[in-house]
């Protein structure tokens, strides 16, 4: 980098520090009379007539910081007396309060519930998981920060059935990310990302996250649309008062402090903090239409001037960073009323190298050879910035908030690949793609509830979200030639050879509201209930995928400063000239909509069964409007997908006793493809390889049951076991089929059907059980065991850019059945847990986690090729959280520990064999990663 942040960050770190005050600690410990004395977690703790307070941990204890002075400590909990306690505070002093709540006169009739437990710790979700008549699971800010998770997707891995695979996002009981829906507060957010189905779950930190839910199976109130899992993220909310700041820095073998490579217009103080991509941006003399438009010299020389051009910095890669600042406020008002707020701003910063084989092979009766055999090493540089501004106004009779979530992210890649390209003898070939995706994601949303009546018998919920989203790779550049030395290389114009794309994906709208309204009736405290509700989105997108090219000769030119011998010959007018290139495909537009109505009934038999049945009606409309290949004027062409689905879904559970249920669901769902798999462009890699969109892709209908017995020894410990089963009618896939030149194109095709059977199986006990000595250990694994099978459609619709349709043989090598692409027969997860204290007040937590997956097919054989499999990655992470104090408190992680290779695999049971010594398709290395990060509370 050409500047230095270090001052910067350290600066701010201390600048913080030094605001702190002098204040004194009130402590304890609260316990359980009505349960022998046993601690009693998420009580509260409140100081009389102010609006510090705390919940007590999984561990009763609690502790609270305040100014020198005389209090009054009020402890309550739900159902029990509330007991008042005066304190005298003095100055960096700690006062230990311990105290015993019980119910007194109190039953369960008399109380009306004014507070919840805080659902970000682990047990509170536990208890949570035990109750609810829904199968679902949940994780909490607690457990993600003890298993050192830095983002939501990576926390989602340590959930039954859910693995991570690189860039592409969670495979839910082995189905990739086009099977998966996600709401934020209840509430449908769009993808930033054309190429996912769901916003990266990368990019939500932690720090932002108070719960996740998972739902594996299908209840009326939420989205129809998919097979895997549904994730609703909720935001972070104030519940006290707390000003914290962190700072990480980490370093990753491999990857760190090595020489790295920069779009030139990365390398400096804007793109540091991902605000670069303003060089890049199409040439505004070009206008807003495409074209076939000879630049001038002039123009062409603007077009490659200062950080426009094809240059690459060189310099070492510095530490990741991050910086994080959270800062919250809960004002207790009168009547039962009280008002918060939170703000939370993060960055940060990865710098990694991906080196490994990238091979394509050229189908061959006599056997597939190599058609591209690089050694590709790859520059990422990524930056995350988000930002959380969260409202919350409480009253007796509702709740009103508004939250305001944005998030930007930057990666900016320099990617070479060095070695034999389009099948020739030549082993020089060097290919090197200059790239910058950007997006921007905003997304406002206002949610209340109210109780019609005053026994909260009669509640109605609603809210409405608007978001704006944009996907940019502006000016992305490719060009090749043969390398003679290490920073020369001889080259030309023309052809693909300093080709520059501008692909733009504009979520101009994207409106989502819900409404509920539910009914508690029944005797016995209103046990029954009934649900009434809509929720919809709807959205509007416009894409531009504009292309400019060269004309030229050949030259001989430094590699990295390349496009100073490009001005030279602009300069010298000798024939080099850019033009657009762009044709009349270039602009998509997509208009879709969702809306349903839903109703669900609760019911409670006796004190063993609970019963939950519902219908959901859904009506989603797609309308695609595109040209194909001629007119820049031609009238649009337009494609219309409508669907009406009616979804039932039953859910019954069985309380086998006070720690044991059995549940049973079953529904129907359906799944739309990923934006990209079926927009009707190809998308162009420097390499010749590309990925094509289906416009005749269809929606998958799919039928769902579980069947799953869970036990909850205690309040830290459950055991679950789970058999389920999907029936999937036109599974979407990813496949290869062939062009022209290389035989490489991806694109996505349906299959007639799918059979999907499994055993889920997890559990989190504590080892004590096996010796007290243990006592501080605790251990949980998940795993899956899955099977299933395709039935392969004898046929299959291509379309080409004119709209127009073909029926053509299936081209699938394996025909009749095989396993579902993504799909994994087995999963695992595990962590051991370790909790000690070094002194009065330093905690500690060491966290021991490890995720592994089986062999899958990553896309599947045509034209008498094999499948390519994705082969299994293990996992292992070591996790230290430390609590030094009340104000300090520090982070150390060190992940992937193993550090396997990540590879793809040509499979070599096709009708045509490859003909090579190795069957590796492409593989890479992440590096051991090891990061700390400090954090101070105020």
């Amino acid at each position: 980098m050409k500047f230095n942040l270090k001052f910067l960050f350290i600066t701010l770190f201390i600048c913080t520090i030094s605001i702190a005050q002098n204040k004194g600690t009130i402590s304890g410990v609260l316990t359980d009379k009505e349960m022998n004395n046993e601690v009693l977690p998420f009580a509260n703790v409140l100081i009389k007539g102010t609006n510090i307070s705390a919940n007590t941990d999984i561990d009763g204890k609690y502790s609270i910081n305040v100014n020198p002075g005389t209090y009054t400590v009020i402890f309550s909990f739900v159902g029990y007396e509330s007991v008042e306690k005066p304190v005298t505070v003095k100055a960096n002093e700690t006062i230990t309060v311990n105290q015993v709540l019980s119910s007194g006169g109190y039953t369960l009739k008399d109380v009306v519930v004014k507070s919840t437990a805080n659902r970000e710790k682990e047990t509170a979700l536990l208890l949570d998981q035990k109750n609810a008549v829904v199968i679902k699971q949940s994780i909490g800010a607690q457990e993600m920060s003890r298993k050192g998770v830095s983002d939501v997707e990576e926390g989602l891995t340590k959930i039954t059935g859910i693995s991570k695979v690189g860039s592409r996002g969670l495979f839910v009981r082995g189905l990739e990310d086009r099977y998966n829906n996600l709401l934020i507060n209840e509430l449908a957010a769009p993808s930033n990302n054309p190429f996912s189905k769901i916003v990266p779950l990368d990019l939500f930190p932690t720090n932002i996250v108070g719960v996740i839910d998972v739902y594996k199976t299908f209840n009326p109130n939420i989205y129809g649309d998919f097979a895997g899992g549904t994730f609703n993220i909720q935001t972070s909310k104030a519940s006290k008062s707390v000003t914290k700041i962190n700072l990480g820095f980490g370093y990753t073998t491999g990857n760190s402090l090595k020489d790295f490579l920069l779009s030139s217009d990365a390398d400096t103080a804007a793109g540091f903090f991902g605000f670069n991509g303003k060089d890049r941006e199409l040439p505004s003399f070009l206008g807003p239409n495409a074209s076939k438009t000879t630049f001038t010299n002039d123009q062409a020389l603007n077009s490659v001037s200062g950080n426009k051009g094809f240059n690459a910095s060189q310099s070492k890669s510095p530490l990741n960073s991050s910086l994080n600042l959270l800062h919250s406020e809960k004002f207790d008002l009168s009547n039962e009323r009280s008002f918060a707020y939170l703000l939370s701003i993060n960055y940060d910063n990865n710098y990694a190298i991906r080196e490994g084989v990238d091979r394509t092979l050229d189908l061959q009766t006599t056997g597939s050879k190599y058609v591209n055999n690089f050694v590709t090493t790859d520059y990422r540089f990524k930056t995350t910035t988000s930002a959380l501004v969260g409202l919350n106004y409480n009253a007796s009779r509702y709740k009103i908030a508004f939250n305001t979530l944005y998030i930007k992210t930057t990666l900016n890649s320099i990617k070479d690949q060095f070695g034999q390209s389009n099948g020739t003898a030549i082993q020089n070939t060097l290919i090197r793609t200059n790239q910058l995706d950007k997006s921007d994601y905003l997304n406002l949303q206002l949610l209340g509830e109210y109780n019609l009546t005053e026994d909260k018998n009669q509640t109605i919920k609603a809210g409405v979200s608007y978001a704006d989203t944009k996907f940019e790779q502006p000016d992305r550049k490719f060009f090749s030639g043969q390398k003679t030395s290490e920073d020369v290389i001889n080259t030309s114009y023309g052809a693909n050879n300093f080709l520059r794309q501008y692909l733009t994906v504009d979520g101009n709208s994207f409106l989502s509201a819900m409404a509920e309204y539910n009914l508690k009736f029944g005797k016995d405290g209103k046990q029954n209930k009934l649900t009434v509700g809509y929720n919809g989105n709807a959205s509007g997108m416009e894409s531009s995928y504009r292309f400019v090219s060269s004309r030229g000769g050949l030259f001989t030119s430094s590699i990295n400063n390349i496009n100073d011998h490009i001005v030279s010959d602009l300069q010298a007018n000798n024939g080099t000239s850019f033009e657009e290139n762009s044709n009349s495909t270039w602009k998509v537009k997509l208009a879709e909509t969702a809306n349903a109505g839903y109703t669900n009934l609760l019911l409670k038999f006796g004190e063993k069964y609970e019963l939950n049945a519902g219908v959901r009606v859904e009506s989603t409309t797609k309308e695609t409007k595109y040209r194909g290949l001629g007119s820049f004027d031609a009238p649009f062409n337009v494609s219309k997908y409508d669907n009406l689905y009616v979804l039932p879904s039953l859910n019954v559970k069985y309380l086998m006793n006070e720690k044991s249920n059995l549940r049973f669901a079953a529904s129907k769902t359906y799944t739309k493809p990923v934006i990209m798999e079926s927009f009707p462009i190809t998308y162009q890699n420097a390499d010749g390889t590309s990925v094509q969109g289906n416009p005749l892709l269809k929606n998958s209908d799919n039928y769902n049951a579980d069947l799953k017995y869970e036990l909850f020894p205690t309040g830290k410990e459950m055991f679950a076991v789970g058999v389920f089963a999907k029936y999937l009618d036109n599974p979407i896939e990813r496949t290869f089929v062939s062009n022209a030149t290389t035989g490489t194109v991806t694109t996505f095709l349906n299959s007639d059907d799918a059979n999907l059977y499994g055993v889920e199986a997890e559990f989190l006990f504590g080892l004590d059980r096996i010796s007290d000595n243990l006592k501080a250990f605790s251990f949980g694994l998940n795993g899956t065991l899955m099977s299933t099978k395709v039935n392969v459609s004898p046929t299959y619709s291509s379309v080409d850019e004119n709209g127009v349709v073909t029926v053509n043989n299936s081209i699938e090598t394996h025909k009749g059945s095989r396993d579902l692409q993504g799909a994994s027969n087995w999963l695992v997860n595990s962590d051991l847990k370790y909790e000690f204290n070094l002194g009065k007040d330093w905690t500690n937590t060491m966290s021991l986690v490890y995720g592994v997956f089986g062999k899958r097919i990553f896309a599947v054989g045509t034209n008498g090729q094999d499948h390519t499999y994705e082969l299994p990655v293990s996992q292992l992470d070591l996790v230290w959280s430390s609590k030094i104090s009340e104000h300090f408190d520090v982070k150390f992680t060190a992940d992937n520990l193993l550090n396997p290779e990540r590879k793809l695999e040509f499979g070599n049971n096709g009708t045509i064999k490859v003909a090579e010594e190795s069957l590796l398709a492409q593989s890479y290395k992440k590096g051991v990663g090891f990061s700390v990060k400090l954090g101070y509370t105020f």
